[in-house]
């Protein structure tokens, strides 16, 4: 009976002994690893705060660029295929141009060299375009006056449409720049909700086009 109760005992207190044991070792690791913490947030504070916003895109400067320069504003959108588009409508609306209005000139000297009677004098006469100097010897003002009208009100429209091409340029940087923060995800959209309209049960129609949330951009990796 004795050595019972002796048995019981022994055990008891090996009982507890391991349980203060275990409670020991636990708060020893809770304290290590909150040490371990504080020493990781010491040792890297760069590391944990090294999270920066995304500049937002700057829609001002794509429309100054592409103002200053064509195609400026699509290449600091980051859309380069339209930069051949731009140039190509404005090179073929400059060529247009100036063709148009070096033909008016020609134009306009051989209605002056039929005016002054100088189609006899062979240096007024080759001074003129040879495709005009049938006119000039014949004296046709007639056709050289609507040459001329023609080529000038080519001029006219040539100048209009490089100006309109200038404008749209600018116009789509800048569209394009104030697009590029916008949310264009699947999440976008179209809900159809119950509503109450004036007292009587309806549904509403609700657009979400919001722009999306700056992006986060983690240094640490």
């Amino acid at each position: 009976m004795k050595l019972v109760t002796l048995f019981f005992i022994c055990c008891f207190v090996l009982l507890q002994t391991k349980v203060r044991s275990q409670q020991k070792d636990s708060a020893s690791i809770h304290h290590d690893s909150v040490q371990l913490h504080h020493q990781r947030k010491d040792s890297i504070p760069v590391k944990d705060s090294a999270v920066v916003v995304k500049k937002k895109h700057d829609p001002h400067k794509a429309t100054v660029l592409s103002a200053v320069l064509p195609g400026a504003g699509q290449v600091y959108n980051k859309k380069y295929w339209k930069v051949p588009i731009v140039y190509a409508a404005l090179g073929i609306t400059g060529y247009l141009y100036f063709y148009n209005k070096s033909w008016y000139q020609k134009c306009q000297y051989a209605l002056a060299v039929v005016t002054n009677g100088s189609a006899d004098n062979p240096d007024s006469l080759n001074m003129v375009d040879p495709k005009l100097q049938g006119l000039v010897l014949y004296g046709d003002q007639t056709d050289i006056i609507n040459y001329r009208n023609e080529f000038r009100r080519n001029q006219d429209y040539s100048a209009l449409f490089f100006l309109l091409f200038w404008g749209l340029n600018i116009v789509d940087a800048t569209v394009d720049a104030h697009l590029k923060d916008f949310n264009v995800s699947n999440d976008l959209s179209f809900r159809i909700k119950p509503a109450l309209l004036q007292g009587s049960p309806g549904i509403s129609v609700v657009f979400d086009i919001h722009k999306g949330k700056p992006k986060l951009i983690d240094l640490r990796n």
